[in-house]
């Protein structure tokens, strides 16, 4: 019995692989250096030395390569390895966003695109999705072991224990820009622990009296 491998149609573009991913690249490096509003997509084929066509064969305009890229980034798998306590989650979790905000093209695009979206409300409705996406991930998965374990309370408030985990790394390294130390962070692990115990209950709900 014979097989046959399937052709694409007659004329049907066939996009590779690699240079999708060229292009994804080449978008980082012009976002970091030049910005969301200088970015172009002359400049991005010229970076991944592609031509113009071979981009808008994968995306309409400018706007929708960054929506895309951003598509991509929020996807990606998160690292919430199992310990077998709260304070070791978070201490790994907390490493993980620290390096990944110290990367140089984070630290510079992270900041444009949160400005851009405040002009553009497509920027805005994506990057909101991708930190929603993250937020329950996070409290579904960490928040979640750690109230089957017993270490936080079944009423305790996801949204607001994820902004507690999430908040401090954020704030000290993309908005304040200064350094969080590898030594820091078991301490701060403690401290967003002891927190979580504290300030992340549900509503508290009147008394009914009977």
């Amino acid at each position: 019995m014979t097989t046959e491998k399937r052709r694409a149609p007659a004329g049907a573009a066939v996009l590779r692989g690699e240079i999708t991913s060229a292009i994804r690249a080449a978008v980082m490096q012009e976002l970091a250096e030049v910005g969301y509003g200088r970015l172009s997509i002359e400049a991005v084929a010229r970076r991944a030395g592609v031509s113009k066509t071979a981009i808008y064969r994968r995306w309409r305009s400018k706007l929708d390569l960054v929506l895309d890229m951003v598509s991509a980034a929020a996807g990606r798998n998160l690292p919430l390895l199992d310990t077998g306590s709260l304070l070791g989650d978070l201490e790994i979790l907390l490493h993980v966003m620290a390096r990944a905000l110290r990367h140089r093209l984070a630290s510079q695009i992270i900041p444009d695109l949160l400005a851009e979206a405040a002009r553009n409300p497509q920027i805005a409705e994506k990057l909101q999705a991708a930190l929603d996406d993250y937020q329950q991930a996070v409290g579904r998965i960490l928040i979640g072991r750690a109230v089957e374990r017993g270490e936080l309370s079944p009423d305790t408030d996801r949204r607001a224990a994820v902004d507690l985990i999430v908040g401090p790394v954020y704030w000290r390294m993309a908005i304040s820009r200064a350094p969080l130390e590898l030594d820091e962070v078991p301490r701060l692990a403690s401290a967003i622990v002891a927190a979580l115990r504290v300030a992340c209950l549900g509503p508290v709900r009147d008394e009914v009296e009977v």
